[in-house]
């Protein structure tokens, strides 16, 4: 029953996480990794558990798609699945002991974007200039697999790459941001429930919490200063990226 309990708010502090600013896996997986879950297992079970709250947010964001530096929306898309389902067949095919490796470099760049998002598509861009179609879907393309591999701030890392081009804002990116981790994440779980190696009950507490997280940290973001919820969600990040390698390589 414990354990239960602790399952659930970890789902609902992950969910308040991915409302206000990402990272909510940050969470979860350690959390799952502690009470004996299989490092692989705890990444598909983790995955599963927080899609419905991105849905729910892709749902509501639909309206405000449109298309990327020029690239439709039906051809983000396709790229995205495609490439989350290559990562989550990399992922099955990853031995546990290399994943429990890879992990806390997975963390550390997720923790980069989260630190580094808003700087440094206007720096690149202002340096590099635009470089059109094939650098956004190759991109695109090497996301949606990272994606379906471990999925870490994707969202963010993915708002990075299309202002090098785009040149819109966070905001007029974010449907799109929303509704394409969705969709990464939505062929990723396709093929974790195929491999059977979901957790389903797990993943049931887990996502009740992060549905709950989500509605909360919707209307807590409201209230809060961006700087506060930025800066509480990147010490947390760094906090559990130093767990993970204290765990990888003691």
């Amino acid at each position: 029953m414990e354990e239960a309990l602790i399952i659930a708010a970890a789902g609902l502090v992950a969910g308040v996480m991915n409302a206000l600013a990402g990272g909510g896996s940050f969470v979860t997986l350690p959390v799952l990794l502690a009470t004996g879950t299989p490092s692989i297992a705890a990444n598909a079970t983790s995955t599963v558990a927080l899609w419905p709250g991105g849905l729910a947010s892709a749902i509501v964001y639909r309206d405000g798609l449109r298309p990327i530096a020029g690239i439709s929306v039906r051809t983000m898309l396709a790229v995205t699945i495609v490439g989350g389902a290559i990562g989550a067949g990399l992922l099955l095919y990853t031995p546990e002991r290399l994943f429990d490796r890879l992990l806390p470099w997975l963390a550390l760049c997720a923790t980069l974007a989260l630190a580094l998002a808003p700087r440094i598509g206007p720096w690149m861009q202002a340096r590099l200039g635009p470089r059109g179609r094939p650098l956004i879907l190759a991109g695109q393309m090497l996301l949606g697999i990272y994606g379906g591999y471990y999925g870490g701030a994707v969202g963010l890392m993915m708002t990075a790459l299309w202002s090098l081009i785009d040149g819109s804002g966070i905001k007029a990116l974010a449907a799109a941001r929303v509704v394409m981790g969705c969709a990464a994440n939505a062929a990723a779980i396709a093929c974790f429930a195929l491999a059977g190696i979901v957790q389903w009950n797990t993943a049931l507490l887990l996502g009740g919490g992060a549905l709950a997280g989500g509605y909360a940290g919707a209307r807590l973001g409201r209230k809060l200063p961006p700087a506060v919820i930025r800066h509480a969600t990147l010490v947390l990040c760094v906090a559990i990226t130093l767990g993970f390698f204290a765990r990888a390589y003691r």
